[in-house]
């Protein structure tokens, strides 16, 4: 489950295991957080000899770094994942390093990168588990998640096609990544959304993979409902106001919250509110008071806003009463 990352299912997924091309998840993500995507990169010829899949870069060629991650995606390039590696930092061992750290960063232990591309290589390795916690982060980032879930990508000089066959087995399919080398066998990380729910799946070395995921997505998407917790303009809480020509406001949500949940999830599910402990005049009608942010065990999967539903105006000093004047007399000494 991405958004509560619950494991639904699972099978020898703590086992350290080769990842071939699923490795360009992570190589994709570091770029997206830290190359400029306009950048236009002029090709050298060390990107274009390594072996293995490619999306045929040319020795000279003029390229963005946006395009080269379409390239690294839909392709699988793993030309363009040097050239990503040695454009992003200048250095590939340096990449390669930001890789590794963002690993740590998501708490992946079992996860180590040696290179861009995933290639066989000694001490290249992850989890399902822990692939799948990387595919729940990188879906996070909008931009990862319209270069995976693109069947076509077209740019100025090239036009792709997304080699993930999930795509067009099933209009639920997300995308992500397919991988294979002859060490790691069979590997594909995917992920399908469905009433606003998404679910990850990953397979390493399963020769099955196309319907080893399309059964495990329609088996356990039934166990879902969708959860309406909130309409929208359904009020939420009356909030004390400081120095206003009226001392409350409701304040109440300002959009429909539907969530698509298990019944073990919506039993444990909980909430926080964020917002100012001491409210002053004046507000505004439609003003954000605060957010409210659902959790199942901890974890966060909604985060939504709360809104003023009327206009408080500022009350002159002399017509505050002796509270309101003190209230008024400590905001100016403090803020």
């Amino acid at each position: 489950d991405s958004d509560t990352l619950e494991v639904l299912y699972s099978k020898n997924s703590d086992e350290v295991m080769s990842m071939a091309s699923t490795t360009k998840i992570m190589t994709a993500i570091v770029a997206l957080e830290n190359a400029d995507l306009e950048k236009e990169i002029t090709i050298k010829k060390e990107y274009t000899l390594v072996e293995g899949s490619s999306m045929y870069l040319e020795p000279n060629e003029k390229i963005t770094m946006i395009d080269l991650v379409y390239g690294l995606m839909l392709m699988s390039g793993n030309d363009a994942a040097i050239a990503i590696a040695h454009e992003t930092t200048g250095d590939y061992d340096e990449f390669t390093d930001l890789m590794n750290e963002k690993a740590k960063e998501l708490g992946l232990l079992n996860t180590a990168f040696k290179n861009p591309n995933g290639l066989d290589e000694d001490g290249h390795h992850t989890t399902a588990t822990e692939l799948a916690k990387l595919t729940a982060y990188a879906l996070e980032n909008e931009t990862f998640k319209e270069i995976v879930s693109s069947k076509h990508y077209k740019s100025e000089k090239r036009t792709m096609k997304n080699h993930n066959k999930l795509l067009w087995l099933s209009e639920d399919a997300v995308g992500v990544k397919t991988g294979f080398t002859k060490k790691s066998g069979r590997c594909l990380v995917s992920a399908f959304e469905k009433d606003g729910k998404t679910l990850i799946c990953v397979t390493l070395d399963a020769p099955s993979d196309w319907s080893d995921h399309t059964n495990l997505y329609n088996t356990y998407f039934e166990g879902y409902n969708t959860y309406n917790l909130h309409k929208k303009d359904e009020e939420f809480d009356n909030i004390s106001i400081f120095g206003g020509h009226k001392d409350k406001s409701l304040v109440k949500f300002n959009e429909d919250i539907d969530l698509a949940l298990t019944s073990e999830q919506y039993e444990k599910l909980q909430y926080n509110v964020y917002a100012e402990k001491n409210i002053y005049a004046p507000i505004k009608k439609g003003e954000i008071y605060g957010e409210i942010v659902y959790n199942v065990d901890n974890i966060e999967i909604f985060r939504g806003q709360l809104v003023f539903s009327e206009d408080i105006n500022y009350e002159p000093l002399e017509k505050m009463n002796i509270f309101d004047k003190f209230i008024d007399f400590v905001k100016n000494l403090f803020y």
